[in-house]
This record gives C-alpha cells, structure tokens and sequence, in this order.
C-alpha cells in the first residue's frame, strides 16, 4: 500500500514506531510527535495475547470505546470479527508479531441497524524480534481509524466488523547495502 493511502493518522504512527528502533541521535526535532495528535491519542489501544483467551484488549483510548460502545478492556480483540475474517485477523496478527513491524486492516464496521463505515485498524509490535526484550506475553499496539462517514452511524454503536483488505508487514530489511571493488593491478 502507498503510503499517500493511508489516513494521515495512521502514517504518523507508523513514522513513531519506525523512529522507535532508531538510535536517538538519528532522530530530527521536525520529527511529528505522536502528542500533537489528540485524535489519533484517543483512538490508540493495546491488544496482548493469551493463550486462554485470545487477543485481549489491555487498554483502548476513550474514542475507540465511544465508536464501539463499551468499554474494551479485556475484551477479545478477535470477537469484533466474524466468521471467517475472525480467522484472517487471527493469522494476521501473528504475523505482524511473528514479522516485528506494522499491518494494516481496511474493512468496515457496522452497527445493528445496518449503518456502514469504513475503518483502518493499524497493528504493530511493541516489542521487536531480536530486540532482546522478554515477550513471553506478545502485545500489539493498534490504531483505529474510521475513513470519514462517522455521521451515518447516527451516534449508533459499531459491532461487527468485516475484512476488505489485507496489507502484511513489509519485512524487507534496510540495512547496509554492500558494494564490491575490485582493482586489477
């Protein structure tokens, strides 16, 4: 997915976890700060995995909770699909675990009554692979993002979820490029 495609939100986050890994010296002050963004704060929650009972929300923004109507916390993450999305969703995450960098989800949310949004949900490790962090227990962090239409949901709350699209983690690794001289003396 090009980057221009993505809710604005969602880029900013991304650019934070991507600066997460980098050595602070390499960071610039014109870097934009997660903190500037009160909106994208209140959409924010953290999904942690258990064996006994899936992915289970830890903590959810109060913006979230308002779109979906209740309170999150503990809370399967999973349980807001259904059928086979929740079974995608399922592999989907551990891939973005297994993978150590951020998918995305485009779907769309609805309510009871039929009232239809299109969201973006954002998942990325808190803790990276080889990063010699203990993760005996994986978290995710997530962002949830409704691209516009919020007003025909008529206040009303969403509760099921279907998957459109699937964007895996780009595991393409930037380090050193390798070049060869060769002198023929």
């Amino acid at each position: 997915m090009q980057d221009r495609s993505l809710h604005p939100n969602t880029r900013i986050l991304v650019d934070a976890w991507r600066r997460m890994g980098r050595t602070p010296s390499t960071n610039t002050v014109d870097d934009p700060r997660v903190a500037e963004h009160p909106d994208l704060i209140t959409q924010l929650f953290v999904v942690q995995h258990s064996r006994e009972y899936g992915w289970l929300f830890r903590t959810a923004g109060q913006g979230l909770s308002d779109l979906l109507g209740r309170d999150l916390t503990n809370h399967d993450f999973l349980q807001l699909w259904s059928g086979p999305d929740r079974e995608m969703m399922a592999h989907f995450m551990e891939a973005v675990r297994f993978d150590g960098a951020p998918g995305i989800i485009r779907g769309r949310g609805e309510t009871l009554t039929g009232q239809r949004v299109e969201v973006e949900i954002t998942l990325m490790p808190l803790v990276r692979p080889g990063s010699g962090a203990h993760n005996d227990t994986p978290r995710l962090l997530g962002l949830y993002q409704t691209l516009g239409g919020e007003p025909m949901l008529k206040g009303r709350p969403i509760w099921r979820h279907r998957i459109s699209m699937l964007v895996p983690p780009d595991t393409r690794s930037e380090g050193p490029q390798l070049r060869l001289v060769t002198a023929n003396a």
